[in-house]
């Protein structure tokens, strides 16, 4: 394939795969603003994450917004005003979920909580009939997610993983080529998740436990995670903290994600090792500044690199998620690199494209991107009107949350080489490892055997 044959086959896979993107969210807006073309949504957690989803759901055509909830009354009255300036309506503020769920009228739920709500709320939402988004990671452990997936099919219920690159065009584009054959054969793939610091706070200035602030059900804050008493450091830093988070691996989930997209969605791993640990500073933090995983597929190795110490490696900026600029691929933290026998491939988030080069440093394709929100968000309005399943649904995400689970796992695990069985999601070599797979919740929040 020749150059311009190439830019042209770039061309047309860009825009099939943007009428994939924007065709659902084309069709909610051409039906106008009937009364059953409106979709009610709630919001459950209010901070930044879930502020920046509810205002762009905001935008969305025929879309109202009736409920925050958050256990925080001076964040949630925060959110009610801010959203009342931007739709002339003020959404009511509830502390408790299930006040949402029992309202007939609410079709959707965001569920931006803390990592160790996800889950729970999604099954509660499928059980009362309501569908989900849920940002990442979806779920805090492998078995959880499972169950997700069983609530979702069996309540016939719509359920988007906040994983937005699964609606992103260039993602489309870079896996028609990859298909094509256009890079040769792939047999090696590299993660990167190199931060400047660990999330979670870094190095970890730890806080004397104390009251909670007035207006915060910190009971209902931990849900299924075990009581602890409230400590301010784990309140604001709880993406410090395993019980709340897979750290850093939870943000590069998005990049993990980006990676199976793009190969074609490859199955579980055979296998998984790690090695790793917090090494810059003895802080008694538990998140590992250091994690080098490899995950084994069948003539296919993927590493992942998820690190917190390095500065000069940076996030893409606003113009390369928003505008027509390139990253500095070598210090784009976030980056994926694809290698095959005839070229390799340069990926990234957040809207920043794909570029693939060749010998002598020769640049043959490229899709410049854009931040996909514009694209993902209106596709779970949209399939909440028309019963499709979502760009990012559920089962193909648990595949990819799948990814970072293993490697913490292999970390916590004591930095071993585990191996996996598919069809039972557990592992083989290792009662240790198989612990980790779910947790012991918390009376009475508890995800059952039976959804």
């Amino acid at each position: 394939m020749n150059d311009i044959t190439r830019r042209h086959f770039v061309k047309k896979s860009f825009e099939g795969a943007a009428a994939v993107a924007a065709g659902a969210t084309l069709l909610g807006s051409a039906r106008g603003a009937s009364a059953n073309n409106r979709v009610v949504v709630a919001l459950m957690g209010a901070g930044g994450r879930g502020m920046d989803l509810i205002k762009k759901f905001a935008e969305i055509p025929d879309v109202a917004i009736k409920y925050v909830c958050d256990v925080d009354d001076t964040r949630g009255k925060s959110a009610v005003a801010t959203l009342e300036k931007i739709t002339g309506a003020a959404p009511k503020l509830v502390a408790d979920l299930r006040q949402v769920l029992d309202d007939k009228e609410v079709h959707g739920v965001i569920v931006a909580t803390p990592e160790q709500w996800h889950a729970l709320a999604t099954v509660w939402a499928c059980q009362a009939g309501k569908d989900v988004y849920v940002e990442k990671n979806i779920s805090l452990y492998i078995w959880e997610g499972r169950k997700m997936i069983e609530a979702a099919k069996k309540y016939g219920r719509i359920v988007q993983a906040g994983y937005q690159n699964r609606s992103a065009p260039y993602g489309f584009s870079a896996r028609d080529y990859i298909k094509k054959g256009e890079l040769g054969k792939v047999q090696y793939v590299k993660v990167f998740g190199m931060l400047g610091t660990v999330v979670g706070g870094y190095p970890l200035r730890p806080a004397p436990d104390s009251e909670p602030p007035v207006g915060l059900n910190w009971d209902r804050w931990l849900g299924p995670a075990p009581l602890r008493p409230y400590n301010p450091t784990v309140h604001r830093g709880w993406y410090g903290y395993w019980d709340f988070s897979g750290g850093n691996a939870s943000d590069a989930i998005h990049t993990l994600d980006l990676a199976r997209l793009v190969l074609g969605d490859p199955p579980h791993p055979k296998s998984v090792s790690c090695d790793g640990g917090r090494f810059q500073f003895d802080d008694g933090g538990e998140m590992p500044d250091m994690q080098i995983v490899t995950f084994a597929y069948d003539k296919l190795v993927m590493s992942f690199e998820n690190t917190g110490f390095t500065p000069y490696n940076i996030k893409s900026p606003n113009e390369v998620r928003l505008g027509d600029k390139w990253p500095f691929w070598p210090q784009n933290c976030d980056r994926i690199e694809i290698y095959g026998s005839k070229r390799m491939m340069y990926l990234g988030r957040h809207g920043a494209g794909w570029q693939v080069f060749e010998a002598g440093n020769k640049l043959v394709a490229q899709d410049k991107g854009y931040h996909p929100d514009k694209w993902h968000l209106p596709n779970f309005i949209d399939c909440i009107r028309t019963r499709r399943q979502p760009n990012g649904e559920i089962e193909q995400c648990h595949h990819s949350a799948c990814l970072e689970h293993l490697a913490n796992i292999a970390l916590r695990a004591g930095n071993k080489k585990l191996f996996f069985d598919a069809a039972t999601e557990r592992f083989t070599n290792c009662d240790e490892a198989n612990k980790f797979l779910r947790p012991t919740y918390r009376k009475p929040y508890v995800l059952p055997e039976e959804v």
